[in-house]
């Protein structure tokens, strides 16, 4: 069981018997009154966020959680498919609702890690920052690389993200996973 003063950042718990990412924690104080802590709990297998407070009486328990590392071959019809590392013919299949906005930025031979609940895989996590080939830029404008500004480019993947100007066609770029966003370009 986690104590009140252990639930941080980072640490999965169960709450109604799901399991729960903690993704903040923040103590809060009202008057006179004891402190709290106000929480933000992402679901690792559906994904959705929800918010929830605990008292210093309060205790949690840990979820038991394991991690594997497993390879995405393909997608089809909104389905992703993925290999285990040591085991490429063991296969499994998980929605683009479940692996979340991430999901676009998968690549044919990403590796990324598993999560396994009750001997279940209920999701995978996606590494933090990916490289992507950019395919399509839209038609440049005389002058406007003198102002600093950005533009819509298509990766790979078919994802679309805000870039700055100088990214052209045929150039690598990092982007993190998290945020969707545009992070540098790479030099390969």
């Amino acid at each position: 069981m986690l104590s009140y003063s252990e639930l941080t950042r980072g640490k999965i718990i169960i709450v109604n018997d799901q399991p729960y990412e903690i993704i903040e924690a923040e103590n809060t104080f009202k008057g006179r009154g004891h402190s709290y802590l106000q929480m933000k709990l992402r679901n690792l297998i559906s994904g959705s966020v929800i918010a929830k407070s605990a008292q210093p009486r309060d205790s949690f328990e840990e979820a038991d959680i394991e991690k594997n590392e497993a390879k995405f071959i393909f997608k089809n019809k909104g389905k992703y498919t993925f290999a285990e590392l040591n085991n490429p013919g063991k296969r499994f299949e998980l929605d683009e609702e479940k692996i979340g906005a991430a999901a676009k930025f998968l690549k044919p031979n990403e590796i990324v890690t598993t999560i396994f609940f009750n001997g279940k895989i209920i999701n995978v996590i996606l590494p933090i920052k990916v490289k992507l080939k950019v395919t399509e830029v839209p038609p440049g404008v005389k002058g406007d690389r003198a102002q600093a500004g950005s533009k819509i480019v298509t990766l790979e993947t078919d994802a679309k993200i805000a870039a700055p100007l100088f990214i052209n066609e045929g150039d690598i770029i990092e982007v993190n996973t998290e945020s969707g966003e545009y992070t540098r370009r790479v030099n390969e």
